[in-house]
């Protein structure tokens, strides 16, 4: 299997668009991104964070920032949503997925900076990640979160997803969505990934 380099994934980005028109370009996140995006992590409320990873954290350790900012043949995905704000590339937005390719599954987990909340950022790179899967040749997209994540289990919900029991934590509630869509009929760019690069396959994700 071919080990990624971040030369390999730097091409590939999207740009979407928030509710209100707002360009929001996603694209992987490489090294020299690791102080912002501890930073991102740090500006997050503390509900936001205890959402985001499942339990109490102030910022992202050493071992943890690594995982985020770095890529293998072990490891997931991760990417950011930025945008410009004052001329300068912010992250209001971050996402960490894999590819099990043995199920056919696509799990993901991600936050939305708090004062960006009500954007329809969250819905954009949730429809970006579904695009994502199918690229991979996923068969279905899941993720999993607390009970009390209302936010999230509204953005699943109204974004189709169907829920049930965690099966190993009570405090967790599973969604999954089928996907249907072919890899050469979805209008996200990194269907080239899957296209030049082959299956990758991703160890299970954190929160």
């Amino acid at each position: 299997m071919r080990v990624l380099r971040f030369d390999d994934l730097k091409q590939y980005s999207d740009v979407l668009r928030s509710r209100r028109g707002d360009a929001i370009t996603v694209r992987f996140v490489e090294p020299r991104d690791a102080e912002e995006l501890q930073d991102y992590f740090r500006s997050l409320s503390t509900n936001s964070r205890y959402n985001r990873f499942l339990g109490a954290m102030s910022e992202l350790p050493k071992g943890l920032l690594d995982r985020f900012t770095h890529v293998g043949p072990d490891q997931g995905f991760t990417v950011i949503a930025t945008m410009m704000l004052d001329g300068f590339e912010t992250i209001v937005g971050e996402a960490r997925y894999a590819f099990h390719a043995d199920s056919g599954s696509f799990e993901f987990g991600l936050s939305i900076d708090d004062r960006w909340h009500g954007h329809g950022i969250g819905a954009a790179l949730l429809k970006n990640l579904e695009c994502r899967a199918a690229a991979f040749g996923a068969e279905r997209l899941f993720g999993d979160t607390l009970r009390s994540n209302a936010a999230m289990i509204s953005l699943a919900r109204k974004s189709g997803f169907v829920f049930g029991n965690n099966g190993q934590d009570w405090k967790l509630v599973h969604f999954e969505k089928p996907i249907a869509t072919a890899a050469q009929d979805i209008p996200c760019a990194s269907w080239r990934i899957a296209a030049g690069l082959g299956a990758m396959l991703a160890s299970p994700i954190g929160n």
